[in-house]
């Protein structure tokens, strides 16, 4: 009875042993697909009820993942920027409501309401530089310093006024990076290695600057295999510079809601909702009812997801060294798994060969939502796809009307009217998505 109680996670939920199966085989339907490649970590109370590397950390060498492989995080570097700043502010080097006037040289007069709180929760109004056009395209590989990257957007005018709405924005963290640099002292990178990592025994964690050398380094793919293009790492910088593992960040989530990194006052700053769910570098949301803490995180070659369930004693961390939605929905699935919902693999689909004439039946253009179209066409015996803005896409049919991409997460299912002809599509990958035949 003993070891029967001791392999029961609690709350009425599965058997220890059979959760890791199960989620083994859910990750592991992914991996088939071609749609992850990265570590996996469920824990439970501080012990692992999962802990995998699934796939290549480098596919010219033939380097598995494992759970000791480092990870960029993307944007999951924001909780660790706002963690410093409230430390600063426990500290008296600075107040939430300061204005960013303070300690920015030269902002523009349209800045003068907007206060470090802004900042932090996304609703300062600023322009996201991430969100310019030709951005990635243009200027990603250029080195920039914190200034030079904010200079970007500063003259643009504001979005909305300061605190009445919420648009994620990296522009605004670039900024508070600044500001722990001003206030400190020091570099970002040291001020966050000396106050958090090294404390903390976080080895695994730092500054992925692309001139250094980082031991277990995973490299970043596109969804279609190939090396994500380079970007500098000046730019991403307190917005989402950071390296680390699964391990690390379990033992960050966890200290971070303990009061070991900041007090127990400014983490329920932290958590606190204040548009859209969205806290100081945390989202709260519920998961199967259960109350859920996290953030995930996009950059070239990298997806990730770290969630904290502290009711439960759960932390889910996943990382991807693919980009592709798999590090969010499988991170969120498995937190649903724990939580008792029943969590299936993914279907497994497989290519058949149809009739030129089926092909060309569901070609044509598709309405997803207004001023987004996905343009369906045949080349020879192969269909590709297209949506606003984006790249072509082969996908192959698993039945009549049915078609799946092995490149991103979307299965395409094609409708028809009472005349029997194609009349709309569904998108069911990450979201279902109903479109319309337009243009005929």
């Amino acid at each position: 009875m003993r070891f029967l109680a001791a392999l029961v996670l609690g709350a009425g939920l599965l058997p220890a042993q059979e959760f890791a199966s199960r989620a083994n085989a859910y990750v592991d339907s992914w991996v088939r697909d071609g749609q992850f490649s990265g570590t996996v970590l469920v824990m439970k109370d501080g012990k692992p009820l999962l802990r995998k590397g699934y796939g290549l950390a480098n596919r010219e060498w033939n380097i598995p993942n494992t759970p000791e492989t480092r990870f960029r995080l993307g944007s999951i570097t924001k909780q660790f920027t706002a963690a410093a700043i409230l430390r600063l502010a426990e500290q008296g080097k600075l107040s939430l409501e300061d204005p960013i006037s303070k300690y920015y040289t030269d902002p523009p007069p349209a800045w003068e309401k907007i206060t470090i709180h802004h900042l932090l929760n996304h609703t300062s109004g600023i322009v996201s530089y991430t969100g310019l056009p030709d951005f990635f395209q243009t200027q990603s590989m250029t080195a920039r310093k914190p200034a030079e990257i904010v200079k970007l957007t500063q003259d643009m005018a504001l979005e909305f006024e300061p605190g009445s709405k919420m648009k994620y924005n990296n522009t605004g963290y670039i900024l508070l990076g600044y500001v722990i640099e001003k206030v400190s002292d020091a570099r970002y990178d040291e001020y966050l290695s000396r106050t958090l990592f090294e404390p903390l025994g976080l080895k695994d964690t730092g500054y992925d600057w692309n001139n250094a050398i980082i031991a277990k380094r995973a490299s970043g793919y596109t969804p279609d295999g190939k090396h994500a293009a380079y970007l500098d790492m000046s730019l991403p910088y307190a917005a989402g510079s950071l390296y680390s593992t699964v391990d690390d960040l379990a033992r960050w989530a966890e200290a971070l809601e303990s009061g070991k990194v900041v007090s127990k006052e400014s983490y329920a700053k932290m958590t606190t909702p204040y548009f859209n769910q969205y806290g100081y570098g945390l989202v709260m949301e519920k998961i199967e009812d259960h109350a859920v803490v996290g953030h995930g995180g996009g950059i070239n070659g990298f997806n990730t997801m770290l969630l904290r369930a502290k009711d439960d004693g759960l932390t889910v961390a996943v990382l991807a060294n693919q980009n592709g939605p798999a590090a969010d929905r499988m991170g969120k699935d498995l937190a649903a798994l724990y939580f008792g919902k029943d969590v299936k693999p993914r279907q497994a689909l497989t290519e058949v060969q149809l009739p030129v004439e089926k092909l060309d039946a569901v070609a044509g253009q598709y309405e997803l939502r207004p001023g987004f179209v996905l343009k369906v066409w045949r080349e020879g015996n192969r269909m590709l796809t297209q949506a606003t803005g984006q790249g072509s896409l082969p996908i192959q049919a698993s039945v009549e009307d049915q078609f799946f991409s092995t490149r991103v997460d979307a299965r395409l299912l094609f409708q028809r009217g009472a005349d029997g002809k194609v009349n709309g599509v569904v998108e069911q990958g990450g979201r279902r998505i109903e479109g319309k035949r337009i243009g005929d």
